[in-house]
This record gives C-alpha cells, sequence and structure tokens, in this order.
C-alpha cells in the first residue's frame, strides 16, 4: 500500500490558501509602504502576466525591501494586464511602471525570428532580454523571484569588469529544448533565464542562427536553451548556488529547505511554486 505524502500534499494546499488570501488583499497590501534600505545602482526589469500578479506584487516588494531601491523597475507585460492590475503594480513603489512587450523587440528581425518574439509568451520573453540593458547595469528577473535578507548586499555583484552578464545556475542540464543544441556538451553549466544582471549589450548572433536552423515550433524551454547558449559564448559568469537558489530536491518536503536569512533570493520554479508562499517573511 503506498502512503500517501501528506507533508507535502499539506504544504500545496497552504501554499494556494496564503496565495488566496494574499490575493484578496492586495488592494491593502500595498499601501503599506516600503522603506527600502539602499539605493541600487541597477536597472530591473521583470516579464509578467495577469495569472502571475499576486507573486510579481510580493516579488517586487522583498525586492525593495530586502535589497533596495532600483532606478528604475518595470514591469514588461505580456498585455494580459487589465487596467485595474497596472494601476495596482505602479502603487507600490514611485518608480514602478508597467509597458507593453511590444516596447522591448529587437528591430531587423528575420521574419521567422520576428514572429517568434512578437507572438510567443517566451519569444516575448526573450526579445525584452536581448533588449537590455538600455542605460546601465541592468536586473532581468521573473515574476516568482523571492528576495531575502541576504539581498543586502547585491550591490557588490555590480563590479566593474568583472564580466558582461552574470546568471542564475540552473538546477539540471535536462531544462533545454536539445533541438537547438550541436554538441552533447553545449548543456553544460545550465543558465536558468529568471535571473540575469546584464552589464553590457550580449552579441546575440548565435541566438538567431540556431533559432532559424529549428525544425518545428519552438517549446518551453526554446527560449532558455537560446539565452544558455548566448551567455556562455559571451562568457558570463555564474552567481554562487548557495545564494542564488534554484533547487527542486525540497519539493516533495512539507519544509523550505532554503528559505534562510543568509540566502539572497530563491526562483520558485513551477514545481516548487507553492513554496513561494510558504516562504517566511523576515524582518
Amino acid at each position: 500500500m503506498k502512503v500517501p505524502n501528506v507533508g507535502y500534499h499539506f504544504a500545496r494546499w497552504e501554499g494556494q490558501l496564503r496565495r488566496r488570501l494574499y490575493q484578496a488583499s492586495l488592494p491593502a497590501t500595498i499601501l503599506r509602504r516600503i522603506h527600502p534600505p539602499a539605493e541600487l545602482p541597477l536597472h530591473v526589469y521583470t516579464y509578467s502576466n495577469e495569472a502571475m500578479l499576486p507573486e510579481q506584487v510580493r516579488s517586487i516588494r522583498s525586492l525593495l525591501r530586502y535589497a533596495g531601491r532600483p532606478q528604475s523597475l518595470t514591469v514588461v507585460s505580456d498585455g494580459s494586464h487589465p487596467a485595474s492590475s497596472i494601476e495596482l503594480l505602479q502603487k507600490i513603489d514611485p518608480i514602478v511602471k508597467v509597458k507593453a512587450a511590444k516596447e522591448f523587440q529587437p528591430a531587423d528581425l528575420p521574419r521567422k525570428f520576428h514572429e517568434y518574439v512578437s507572438s510567443h509568451p517566451g519569444g516575448k520573453q526573450l526579445g525584452l532580454i536581448m533588449s537590455l540593458p538600455r542605460s546601465g547595469p541592468t536586473l532581468y528577473l521573473d515574476a516568482d523571484v523571492l528576495f531575502f535578507p541576504g539581498a543586502a548586499d547585491l550591490t557588490a555583484e555590480v563590479q566593474p569588469n568583472r564580466a558582461p552578464a552574470l546568471y542564475l545556475p540552473d538546477y539540471h542540464e535536462r531544462s533545454t529544448d536539445p533541438r537547438v543544441l550541436h554538441q552533447p556538451n553545449e548543456n553544460r553549466n545550465p543558465v536558468n533565464c529568471g535571473f540575469l544582471l546584464l552589464f553590457q549589450k550580449l552579441d546575440w548572433s548565435l541566438c538567431l542562427e540556431r533559432f532559424l536552423e529549428l525544425e518545428g515550433a519552438p517549446d518551453y524551454f526554446t527560449n532558455q536553451t537560446l539565452i544558455h547558449l548566448v551567455m556562455h559564448a559571451n562568457r558570463a559568469q555564474p552567481l554562487d548556488p548557495q545564494r542564488y537558489v534554484l533547487q527542486l530536491d525540497d519539493q516533495c518536503l512539507y519544509r523550505d529547505c532554503y528559505a534562510e536569512p543568509r540566502i539572497a533570493l530563491r526562483h520558485y520554479v513551477n514545481p516548487v511554486r507553492h513554496k513561494f508562499w510558504n516562504a517566511p517573511r523576515f524582518g
């Protein structure tokens, strides 16, 4: 007889409940002002949709609370946000602005690639990242990234001449679209595109080349695989995975094994998304 994992199922139920309560309290939540501990020498962009509104609000508030106030913070919408959600997001802090993804599409693209970055959800995210940075060091992050007290020294990562970009290491090499890869070892040191620090314009020619070779429709991991290839081609460097966390090995446990004050952030990808809501608030 198979014994159900009570802790895992209770954690998922608890996360869903906490999310519903947070969503219902969003108008009141954004009225609670945050006093950021510092000014961040970064421009921040995050790609989002209406379905992720509660995560997006909590993510932004955790960034302000633990890392500081960036020079600008732009929520790039896939087009699904109604006016009420746009207004709510922009009330979080005076620096928060919402713009449409179509404003961040690179120019002069081949037709096949232009269709991808203008219509596919992953393609819109890719088009945004390709357009960055626009003015000075830039942080790109997904809506399901939650910051912790260890993010207080995020500014230390912004070092001139360290690397053209820094990336969040992925938890395994299978989060790729193998059709985009030419060699078996090209999936080594996998890049997760949910958190990127960009210090200069990157060469995206390899991205275009591999996409135009692609047979069949892009899948869920196509954009991440293209970003992975470009990051390594441009000699980007990984962030410390002990502090910039993306892990699934606690997926079936009740407890979040990484939510501690010492870490800077955790990217709560889909299999552990419920833990985004179970994670404790510090301070």
